[in-house]
């Protein structure tokens, strides 16, 4: 048996090809501001895409690249003038920040309606509470996309995610449960990983470890979604073993071309709804 790959270059494709529609009907540009502090080279291929998508759509789009040397409190009061803007609808600050910046300050000041990322804890505290302020977390939410594309039910299926990070592995785990999945969230302390994945029929792994889920893991058919991106040999490669993960699996993601044009797909997404139903958390 070998897998199907789920092609996240084209779904995202499709997504963007939607929007660009979409914008072309309005009489107001959504607008996505970035802020970039630093030099960082993973930060700036990322926010160079994301500017490039939105060129793509139609978007008024801002990038504000930052020294690394910048003060917490010159960034705050950008991110202020950015809250006040009325030609930016979405706004996101890369992570991560320098150490001499407090990250939990920088994304508490940014205003919820405007947190396309669903960073801040109004918005995370809506998505485990369930009220729906129509922006999702982006790369979770690129996952059920991934998954739904496959033409798998979630309702009732096990669901293993791999991590448990506040920009993954939680939000993952709670939008499979809102899909009527039976989730399970592991992570380093997990004490036999291996029995735990190979129980799943949905597997997400968003745990930075390059080939930590191999294909004696799978079990037959399971949709297995890699989240990973880590460089070995100046390679990027997943946190699933693709090649034998391929064998067991029913579809799978590869990486590059998977997850990640779907996080950047769902960014935009999350600006056209900021944009046209705003979500007002006072």
């Amino acid at each position: 048996m070998t897998a199907q790959i789920i092609d996240g270059k084209k779904i995202a494709q499709n997504i963007r090809e939607q929007l660009k529609l979409e914008v072309s009907k309005l009489s107001v540009k959504p607008g996505l501001a970035v802020v970039l502090v630093g030099s960082d080279p993973a930060s700036q291929t990322y926010v160079n895409s994301k500017e490039k998508a939105c060129q793509e759509i139609g978007f008024y789009s801002e990038v504000h690249r930052l020294p690394e040397t910048i003060g917490e409190s010159e960034l705050l009061a950008l991110i202020e003038k950015l809250n006040q803007d009325p030609k930016i609808h979405g706004l996101l600050v890369q992570l991560p920040l320098p150490k001499h910046i407090n990250e939990e300050k920088i994304i508490l000041a940014v205003n919820p309606a405007k947190d396309v990322d669903c960073f801040h804890p109004v918005n995370t505290g809506a998505l485990f509470s369930g009220f729906d302020t129509g922006i999702l977390p982006c790369t979770p939410a690129g996952c059920i996309e991934l998954i739904k594309s496959t033409g798998v039910a979630l309702s009732g299926k096990k669901a293993v995610v791999v991590g448990r990070s506040n920009i993954v592995g939680k939000p993952a785990a709670m939008l499979l449960l809102q899909n009527n999945c039976t989730v399970t969230l592991c992570h380093s302390r997990t004490a036999d990983l291996s029995a735990e994945v190979r129980q799943a029929d949905i597997v997400i792994a968003a745990v930075g470890k390059a080939g930590l889920i191999t294909g004696d893991m799978i079990k037959p058919g399971a949709v297995v979604i890699d989240v990973g991106t880590n460089r070995v040999n100046g390679k990027l490669t997943g946190d699933v073993d693709f090649v034998s993960a391929s064998q067991a699996a029913g579809f799978i993601t590869p990486v590059p071309g998977g997850v990640g044009p779907m996080t950047i797909a769902m960014l935009m997404k999350n600006t056209m709804i900021a944009c046209l139903n705003p979500f007002n958390p006072l």
